[in-house]
């Protein structure tokens, strides 16, 4: 099977999140099934282009012709990635947004990346299906059933749009219709409108053929009012279209037995490593020797309110009364990014922060801590705790999302499960759950299980892989859309 990517970022050209590791990680998986794969990317700033195949594309943005190009970079073997080249609205600092916030003219950007996505389908590439990422490619559904509904080509060409994160929709003014060249029929509740603004997503919604997410619980949960983001009725609308598949992780890179940043690589059946690991990680954020006795807990996150990290600050005080040692890295809202940089200066031998991101250091930390903190408000899938569950650093986690169906609780009395789980958001369970985990690894041999249930399981991309292309298959079969009804917002 022919598939085609359309995505606003993906390694190894760009990264500000998961999504980047995804449409690497699923990519190769499906080559390495015997799939043919190209990924469809902006050009940003320091990515370097082997050819140009088409130079001055025209795509019309409502009163404005660009002429972008797409070009071809020197691609890793197997997958084949292409830009689209057009240094005035990609060649910049940041992918979305600078200090300031988001960029002013996104809308036009990344309906400039759907529009021209239509026309590498016709012009180098046609696929059997084309698979979106997000809101910045959303518009590719819409437009292929509305505005290249006569066109021949590629008007039946099946979408499957995949939700990585349903709070991020590309919400703009009204007048971003005139702005992209789109009709103001097209502002209607069973298209873009939204209360008075236009939703990329929300079309995209309505228009694929198959919509996915990155977890089955997250399936669940974005059709209510909690976690729906303003879109659950729109998504229980279309809820027969709508599948769960868990995100997949590389092994190759994230896996102890293989990875180049840590001090020692050690596996499952022989743990000695580990204590190389964390005694290089205490090294690495200047914490003196005598923590390798204690329990230490790591961080690698985006310092927000949807990763927790407002429990976090709620307890880390009686925390780090427990006699524990802690380490983070990320970078985010300033308020927690001071809440630990206040606890490091209080308590200097314990705990330590770096602000920023640092792979280097994210693999140590992955390798050297004992145990992985992610108490997330909600969180569609979530790589980290599945790179610690490989690791034998034990992930502590609220059963939310992807983290609720990679993590099963530890019962010690069966010797069963791979970590520790609470479900009220709030400070008291999260510590509660924390305050469980460290009486387990009070106890040696209980703690060796819960290590090596976590690494013995298998969350490789093969069975996403192989998901998707079922759903790539029922998307084929499904090319003329659904009739449009009457949606909720």
């Amino acid at each position: 099977m022919k598939i085609l990517f359309v995505s606003s970022e993906g390694l190894p050209y760009s990264k500000t999140g998961g999504l980047a590791d995804v449409i690497e990680g699923l990519s190769r998986a499906l080559v390495e099934a015997g799939h043919q794969v190209s990924v469809l990317l902006p050009r940003y700033r320091g990515n370097k282009i082997a050819s140009v195949l088409f130079s001055g594309v025209t795509v019309a943005l409502g009163d404005q012709l660009r002429f972008p190009s797409i070009a071809e970079p020197k691609s890793p073997g197997g997958v084949h990635y292409f830009f689209v080249d057009d240094p005035e609205f990609f060649d910049r600092e940041d992918l979305y947004g600078d200090k300031n916030g988001d960029f002013p003219d996104n809308a036009e950007r990344f309906a400039e990346l759907s529009r021209m996505a239509i026309e590498f389908t016709k012009r180098v590439w046609l696929p059997d299906v084309i698979h979106c990422h997000d809101w910045q490619s959303a518009l590719i559904p819409l437009l292929l059933r509305r505005q290249h509904a006569n066109d021949p080509g590629v008007r039946s060409l099946p979408v499957v749009l995949t939700i990585h994160n349903l709070a991020y929709q590309g919400v703009f003014p009204r007048g971003t219709m005139q702005k992209i060249g789109l009709p103001e029929s097209l502002f209607t509740a069973d298209a873009l409108e939204f209360y008075g603004n236009v939703n990329y997503l929300k079309g995209g919604l309505i228009f694929a053929d198959y919509l996915t997410t990155v977890s089955k619980r997250y399936a669940q949960e974005i059709r209510t009012p909690e976690f729906g983001s303003g879109l659950d009725g729109v998504i229980r609308d279309r809820g027969d279209r709508l599948v769960g598949i868990l995100n997949g992780v590389d092994y190759a890179v994230w896996s102890p037995e293989t990875d180049t940043f840590i001090a020692q690589k050690y596996s499952a059946s022989n743990l000695q490593g580990k204590k190389a690991c964390k005694a290089d990680l205490l090294k690495a954020f200047k914490l003196p020797e005598e923590n390798l006795e204690r329990p230490l807990i790591g961080i690698v996150s985006r310092f927000a309110d949807q990763k927790g990290f407002d429990l976090i600050s709620e307890v880390c005080g009686e925390l780090m009364r427990e006699n524990v040692a802690l380490v983070a890295l990320g970078t985010g809202q300033g308020i927690y990014e001071k809440i630990f940089q206040d606890l490091a200066a209080k308590y200097p031998e314990r705990a330590a922060v770096k602000i920023g991101y640092d792979n280097a250091l994210a693999h140590k930390i992955e390798a050297g801590a004992d145990m992985f903190l992610m108490p997330s408000r909600y969180e569609p899938c979530g790589l980290n705790q599945i790179y610690s569950l490989r690791y034998g650093t034990v992930p502590i986690v609220r059963a939310t999302g992807g983290l609720d169906d990679t993590v099963q609780n530890f019962d010690a009395a069966a010797g069963q499960g791979t970590g520790f789980k609470f479900e009220k958001y709030n400070g008291q369970a999260l510590l509660d759950c924390l305050r469980t985990a460290l009486s387990v690894y009070r106890d040696p041999a209980a703690w060796q299980a819960v290590q090596a249930n976590g690494m013995a399981k298998d969350f490789s991309w093969k069975t996403a892989a192989a998901a998707y292309v079922s759903l790539y298959e029922a998307a084929k079969r499904a090319r003329i859309p659904r009739a449009v009804g009457t949606s909720k917002k």
